[in-house]
């Protein structure tokens, strides 16, 4: 698309988001500093993650919670007695906005976006699971929003409040490693078997078997295209669709990506592009392996990044001990004077290899103030008492989103993409714009 059409496009999407706005026009609510007491908070999302999100912010008063599936979300729905119980978040934030003082938001990924705007809309602070959200646009308005509507934000990649992570930046910063030129970050998801296991690489189901009296099927899709009921989506299998998730790069880059991102001042990718099993319009790959050019920022050299899912595995670094082997999951960052490696999901324990490096080692000043206990549900909670601004907060976490998400936009047009990262656009495939939004169907 040219770029008019694609902002013909943006537009109209948006026109749907808004057709039956919840919120008066016109009126910019802000969200509001909470002192000398606990926090309302309204939890969308209560069943698998969404359990163990509105238990991490138990501490506070938890008056609302609302699920689609009454059979996933039936253990909170049952354990917070006193809370109010809703279906359909638009019920539940224009019934009882003036007794909410938060939202969190831990729900499929294509209904990240529709429901943490409803509640920015009401000056209401958000926690927002990774990804921050289905397509490109959609971060770069909830960042925006968040910063027109003043709301303290925070994404759900926990590792950004742990120790590790702020031990890359400070060994990068102090030029341990000396300038780094190459990153490889790897997972095994899409697992193929066990809890985690989504499939990926498939067509539609054809069969349409009865929707299950629990769930509301018209509320789980939400903005997505209408299509039947199968279990082959519901309840956790929907994260390989594009219609509906982000695939193993949704997963997981929002934490493996994360050090790399911060402690080497990473933006926008010049380029993207990737290489993968094959790939159709329903799901993503059973592999991938994703290539981002970023440029020089001032005077920290270009960067090439390369992500790999589904088992791939970048080759055995030279400065690996030859008896050792690559673990599961990790990532490598290589400078010209040495290596950091990580073997966790999340960047908990990064260390310098060869191992005698790391004993060696004499570890820098920690300059970089420390998260409680690494604790990134009470970071955001104490935000919103008047503390510091969350770490992974929109501003961060927007263009960080933007940037995981268009792994997945090189996938889909199966071409190298020239990025024009300020304005959000592909400059060298027109067909490719397509993908940085979405259509919304009303619901």
């Amino acid at each position: 698309m040219q770029r008019r059409e694609f902002l013909k496009t943006v537009g109209a999407g948006a026109a749907i988001l808004s057709a039956a706005p919840l919120c008066a026009k016109d009126v910019v609510r802000k969200g509001k500093i909470v002192e000398g007491r606990k926090l309302n908070i309204a939890c969308v999302g209560v069943g698998g993650q969404g359990g163990r999100d509105v238990n991490a912010v138990s501490s506070e008063n938890i008056v609302a919670l609302c699920d689609v599936d009454l059979n996933r979300g039936a253990g909170n729905l049952k354990k917070f007695t006193q809370a109010k119980k809703y279906r359909d978040f638009r019920k539940m934030l224009a019934e009882m906005h003036n007794e909410i003082d938060a939202v969190t938001v831990t729900t499929p990924d294509h209904m990240h976006y529709t429901i943490a705007m409803e509640a920015i809309k009401y000056g209401k602070h958000v926690f927002v699971q990774k990804p921050l959200t289905h397509t490109v646009w959609e971060a770069r308005r909830i960042a925006e929003a968040a910063r027109k509507h003043e709301v303290i934000t925070q994404m759900g990649n926990q590792g950004h409040a742990g120790e590790g992570i702020r031990l890359v930046k400070e060994w990068v910063d102090a030029g341990v490693i000396g300038p780094v030129h190459e990153v490889h970050i790897w997972t095994n998801r899409p697992p193929k078997a066990g809890f985690w296991a989504w499939p990926q690489g498939i067509e539609r189901p054809t069969d349409t078997p009865p929707v299950p009296k629990e769930l509301d099927w018209n509320l789980w899709l939400g903005v997505a295209p209408e299509r039947p009921y199968h279990p082959s989506y519901v309840p956790f299998k929907w994260r390989g669709w594009w219609d509906f998730g982000a695939g193993a790069l949704g997963d997981m880059g929002c934490h493996m990506m994360d050090a790399c991102y911060w402690a080497l001042d990473l933006k926008y990718p010049t380029s993207v592009s990737a290489e993968s099993s094959l790939v159709n319009n329903e799901t993503g790959p059973a592999w991938s392996i994703i290539t981002y050019e970023f440029p020089a920022r001032g005077d920290k050299p270009p960067v090439k990044l390369v992500w790999y899912d589904g088992g791939k595995k970048p080759e055995k670094p030279k400065d690996l001990e030859p008896n050792r082997n690559l673990a599961k999951v990790g990532q490598l960052l290589i400078g010209e004077k040495g290596t950091i490696m990580d073997t966790t999901d999340y960047c908990n324990s990064p260390r310098l290899i060869p191992e005698s490096a790391m004993k060696a080692f004499k570890r820098p000043e920690k300059t970089i103030p420390r998260v409680p206990r690494g604790n990134h549900y009470q970071e955001w909670i104490n935000a919103i008492k008047g503390g510091p601004k969350p770490g992974s907060n929109f501003d961060y976490a927007g263009p960080f989103s933007e940037v995981v998400l268009m792994g997945n936009l090189a996938l889909r047009v199966g071409k190298k993409v020239e990025w024009d990262g300020d304005n959000m656009r592909c400059t060298n495939i027109p067909e490719a714009n397509q993908y940085v939004t979405k259509t919304y169907r009303k619901f």
